[in-house]
């Protein structure tokens, strides 16, 4: 019984020591983090999250946002999901990231102020408070992380197309490649044409 609480602490163990480490790299954070999430969601038995580009970006923007808000009670190493700044210009930043809300709905967003954002004080906030319930949750199969000043950002995608943060420009950005290499193809056609008959 001991030896299967042991096994069963252990990745989360590892991972709070190495990110604890004096080597800790500041660029790394982030990486670091999500391996500690991994290793906290593998002790679960549950899927590792991968990496979302555009979960990343949008991670970034809104840790951008946040970093000029001080870490008080209500936005300190324990922010209560729910209590955070909000953001008026939200489908602005979704934009940024080539989003839209009908991709991003059946994500998380889970910020935190964690002043000098202490690795281990980080990997708590979301392991071992509300935000634990997100990150217990198999639904969730992406991750994307970023951080300014003393927030930090995760945000949590699904495989599902109302949560998949997939970017929304990809079947315009087809369809309009597709519309010039037509044009193209026309303009190319008239210039032939044209040195035909000169």
């Amino acid at each position: 019984m001991a030896s299967s609480k042991i096994s069963f602490l252990f990745p989360l163990f590892l991972s709070i020591l190495f990110i604890s480490s004096p080597f800790f790299c500041e660029a790394d954070k982030e990486d670091d983090l999500l391996k500690s999430i991994n290793a906290y969601r593998a002790s679960l038995n549950l899927m590792t999250l991968t990496k979302n580009e555009n979960a990343d970006c949008l991670a970034d923007e809104l840790a951008d946002e946040f970093k000029n808000q001080p870490c008080t009670n209500s936005t300190g190493a324990n922010t209560v999901p729910g209590t955070e700044p909000q953001f008026p210009n939200y489908a602005n930043l979704l934009a940024k990231c080539h989003l839209n809300v009908s991709v991003t709905r059946d994500g998380a967003v889970m910020p935190a102020c964690v002043p000098n954002l202490v690795p281990s004080v980080v990997l708590t906030n979301f392991t071992q408070s509300q935000y634990s319930d997100n990150l217990n949750e198999t639904k969730y199969t992406g991750i994307g992380i970023g951080s300014d000043g003393d927030w930090i950002v995760v945000v949590l995608t699904t495989s599902t197309a109302e949560g998949n943060y997939a970017t929304a420009t990809s079947t315009t950005s087809a369809a309009s490649l597709v519309s010039k290499m037509s044009v193209s193809y026309h303009m190319l056609f008239l210039v032939v044409t044209a040195s035909y008959f000169l």
